[in-house]
């Protein structure tokens, strides 16, 4: 099983980066996590829809080849970053060309507040309804105070959180499965 993982923060360090690799870490037999910069996308411009840039092509073909998704998103000002939406947009443009169609897919999230990432998975999961997207419901992983869950490499060393990873990856194959139906 092929995954396409991105995460909409771009810092050096970053603790929803983190959550990738230790997904990468804890996948299942047979699970194949591929970790995609979507830091290199250009900013969604309809004037390039005709002529995508490489970066675009590239990112499309490999969400489009990926039998699900895995989404590692900040909160920013109560929503998903604004790079994530750019790589939401570019992934579903041009009209008639979504990559993300009918795909199922796993979020997480991790912040330095108490109420994690909550909000932002709220609002991606809004976003998912018109790219045709199908959200794993349960389990959710919301890392709240991920300082304190993640070393000073940026490995999460938090097991609660690592199980809860590992929970929510062997849940996203039963529903892959089970949309394959």
């Amino acid at each position: 099983m092929k995954i396409a993982a991105f995460t909409g923060s771009l810092r050096k360090g970053s603790f929803n980066h983190g959550l990738l690799i230790a997904a990468q870490e804890l996948a299942p037999q047979g699970m194949e996590i591929e970790i995609l910069d979507i830091g290199q996308l250009p900013l969604f411009n309809q004037d390039l829809e005709m002529n995508l840039p490489a970066a675009v092509v590239d990112f499309k073909a490999k969400v489009k080849a990926a039998d699900a998704i895995l989404i590692a998103t900040p909160e920013f000002n109560y929503s998903i970053p604004g790079v994530l939406k750019n790589a939401l947009d570019w992934g579903s443009r041009p009209y008639g060309t979504n990559s993300f169609e009918d795909k199922p897919a796993a979020i997480m999230g991790a912040s330095g507040g108490m109420t994690a990432t909550a909000r932002a998975q709220y609002h991606l999961r809004q976003t998912f309804v018109f790219l045709n997207v199908h959200a794993l419901n349960r389990p959710e992983v919301m890392v709240p105070t991920a300082a304190d869950k993640f070393d000073q490499n940026g490995k999460l060393t938090d097991q609660k959180t690592r199980d809860k990873i590992k929970e929510m990856l062997e849940a996203l194959v039963v529903w892959h499965d089970r949309l394959q139906k």
